[in-house]
């Protein structure tokens, strides 16, 4: 039996991952990664880095992704909560353009599993956030990429004013991403 479950989010590849926690009064204990029962659930990937960031509440990072060199990612919330994102630009899927949202947190201890060819971000629910993923392609600066988080096109719903958070905090970087109709515009290598 698997230690974890794969839930279906409506885009294909894309997947919830709940991990089975042992819980007693001393605390918990659980598996964050294990090839072998992912491969039981039918996730054949490679990881080759390990990410850690945190944030402090009303900061979004992304949309974020490598183009070309593309990341899949495994993430999840050890400390905080975030609502987290992955938008499929994956040009020949049905869900192009399309997005899902969850919440994860360090409570329901769920992650989230984005193949490659998709964008990614987060928002900073919590007064701060400890935000885990390993991905299975190295960062490359040069492949650098991504597309505004506020799209009208893409229509992601962030749970803003549900929070309390009047503008989200973003780096200048991420403020002067592209729409994705200006990213594909702009020839890009994908």
């Amino acid at each position: 039996m698997s230690k974890f479950e794969k839930i279906e989010t409506g885009i294909d590849g894309l997947y919830i991952i709940k991990p089975t926690v042992f819980s007693d009064s001393r605390g918990f204990f659980m598996e964050a990664w294990n090839e072998r029962d992912f491969l039981d659930i039918g996730l054949n990937v490679k990881f080759v880095q390990d990410n850690h960031s945190r944030s402090t509440k009303g900061v979004l990072r992304g949309l974020h992704f490598q183009d070309p060199h593309p990341q899949g990612k495994l993430v999840r919330v050890v400390t905080g909560i975030v609502f987290d994102v992955a938008v499929d630009l994956r040009r020949d899927s049905p869900t192009f353009g399309k997005w899902f949202g969850v919440i994860l947190s360090e409570e329901n201890k769920k992650m989230l599993y984005i193949p490659e060819g998709f964008a990614h971000g987060f928002l900073v629910l919590s007064d701060y956030a400890d935000f885990l993923y390993k991905a299975t392609e190295y960062y490359c600066k040069e492949c650098d990429a991504g597309i505004i988080w506020n799209d009208p096109d893409i229509g992601i719903d962030w749970p803003l004013k549900e929070y309390g958070i009047k503008e989200p905090i973003l780096s200048e970087k991420d403020r002067n991403l592209p729409t994705l109709k200006e990213w594909l515009k702009s020839g890009c290598r994908r």
